[in-house]
């Protein structure tokens, strides 16, 4: 491996120090038109091999622009095809480097088939074994669905670029106007990037989530000892309603919380903790958010949105195929009521519905405020198979606000009269109480115990077994 090539410092970085094993190195280019046979192709612009993050293996492939501008050629794409196998093989997570231009023109049909050859092993590969793509440099045109086929992206902040069709190709846009290859407009509009940072951040994110994730849908390597006391009780829990990304760290072991997707439908929060050293997938409804020295930054409605519908539904998925728990917080009073909205926020609840309905991963919910209306069915719900449910003693569980409700009941009796009507519906109808009583609730809990319920419930569900009808797979 060459330690003067970007490329090759990027795996350097990213990997333990002094693990890293190269295949493949005198792989060169094949075709010989257009002068190719004259032109320098060490390693067919693409370095591949293995080592180990933190002790656990990985297979690395890195793009290295300085060789034909990193393009994918037959011999390029062989060499990933091939990581692939091994990885698949061995159940060892895939981490991509992405710096290229793209097709390798010189190559035509080899190099489109040399795409396909690589969609394919990704496509096999998804729920099988964990798959990383990083971008530092150009990501354009068919090379962009290479990390949307994979299950986490990482984006260089300034130098990136991604994209299908670049911005100054979309019809009345140019890059000044909107830069839609940016990291910015990936992350936070797009929804295809969980990270953006500089380069020395993104591969100390990368380092960080492989720690969180199991190596494949089989093994599950990703228990570490707890030295954090599981029965740690946090009075600041009740304050924590609204920023509930502050509320997870707060529970998880040593408040580490591994936020996916941040800049993305902020109003749903997701994202990978320990608890009692076993990663927990989390899962929870945001309306404030708060920065590091504690001002609000921004706020939503407590509400679904299809952005946070879908957001949430592929974390339970990519949960659940991997053997992954996952943990909700429930504060949701119903769905967003906009007209850009409602095209698409049916099938987006119905995708969050089914994915947490589908899953037979562990699932605990905690309410920590309101859960109204169907938007609560959603949000892993006991109806659609939580395990265990808890909710905080100030919860209201129901179809609406008790107000409301009682605006409809009482309807032309009077202020006193709904006044009246709406205590009595808060009391038979929203609260905690009435919730246990009916047993949609399993324990009323204070906010400060929640970390001791959570782990006690995980670890009481730890051999769940739960056979489902027979299908190749869901249609939704």
């Amino acid at each position: 491996m060459s330690i003067t090539s970007q490329a090759s410092q990027r795996i350097t970085a990213l990997l333990d120090d002094n693990s890293f094993v190269e295949i493949g190195a005198m792989v060169t280019a094949r075709a010989t038109d257009f002068n190719l046979k004259q032109t320098e192709t060490p390693s067919d612009g693409c370095i591949t091999g293995y080592g180990v993050i933190d002790g656990n293996l990985v297979y690395v492939y890195s793009q290295d622009a300085s060789v034909l501008g990193g393009s994918i050629g037959e011999m390029h794409a062989k060499k990933i095809a091939g990581l692939y196998d091994l990885a698949m093989k061995t159940g060892a997570p895939v981490i991509g480097l992405i710096d290229s231009a793209g097709l390798r023109l010189q190559e035509a049909t080899d190099a489109l088939n040399a795409f396909g050859e690589i969609y394919k092993k990704q496509t096999l590969a998804s729920g099988v074994i964990p798959q990383i793509t990083a971008v530092f440099g150009t990501c354009g045109g068919g090379l962009a669905l290479f990390p949307a086929l994979t299950d986490f992206t990482f984006m260089e902040e300034k130098k990136a670029r991604l994209f299908v069709n670049a911005p100054n190709a979309l019809a009345g846009n140019e890059i000044s106007k909107c830069d839609t290859s940016s990291a910015a407009f990936q992350s936070e509009e797009a929804g295809i990037v969980d990270f953006v940072g500089d380069e020395a951040a993104v591969l100390g994110q990368i380092r960080d989530l492989v720690c969180m994730l199991p190596s494949n849908n089989e093994d599950d390597n990703s228990f570490v000892e707890c030295t954090d006391d599981l029965n740690r009780a946090e009075a600041s829990l009740a304050n924590c309603v609204g920023d509930t990304s502050i509320a997870l760290s707060t529970i998880a072991d040593d408040n580490a919380f591994v936020e996916v997707k941040a800049a993305y439908a902020k109003e749903m929060v997701t994202g990978f903790m320990k608890l009692n050293g076993i990663t927990v997938g989390a899962v929870a409804n945001r309306c404030e958010v708060y920065n590091d020295e504690g001002e609000k930054t921004a706020s939503f409605d407590a509400a679904l949105s299809p952005a946070g519908c879908d957001k949430a539904a592929e974390f339970v998925s990519f949960c659940d195929a991997f053997n992954i728990p996952v943990l909700t917080l429930t504060n949701v009073n119903g769905f967003t009521a906009d007209k850009c909205s409602e095209k698409k926020i049916a099938k987006a609840a119905a995708r969050l519905t089914y994915a947490f309905a589908d899953a037979t991963v562990p699932k605990v919910n905690v309410i920590i405020g309101k859960a109204y209306g169907s938007a609560y069915v959603a949000m892993n719900s006991k109806a659609i198979g939580a395990d265990m449910t808890y909710c905080w003693p100030d919860a209201e569980i129901g179809t609406m606000d008790a107000k409301l409700a009682a605006k409809i009941i009482c309807d032309g009796q009077g202020a006193d009269a709904v006044n009246e009507c709406a205590k009595e519906y808060a009391y038979l109808q929203t609260s905690a109480v009435s919730a246990a009583k009916r047993g949609y609730v399993d324990a009323i809990i204070e906010p400060a115990d929640t970390r001791k319920y959570v782990i006690g419930a995980f670890e009481m569900l730890f051999t769940k077994r739960e056979d489902r009808p027979a299908k190749k797979h869901g249609t939704v």
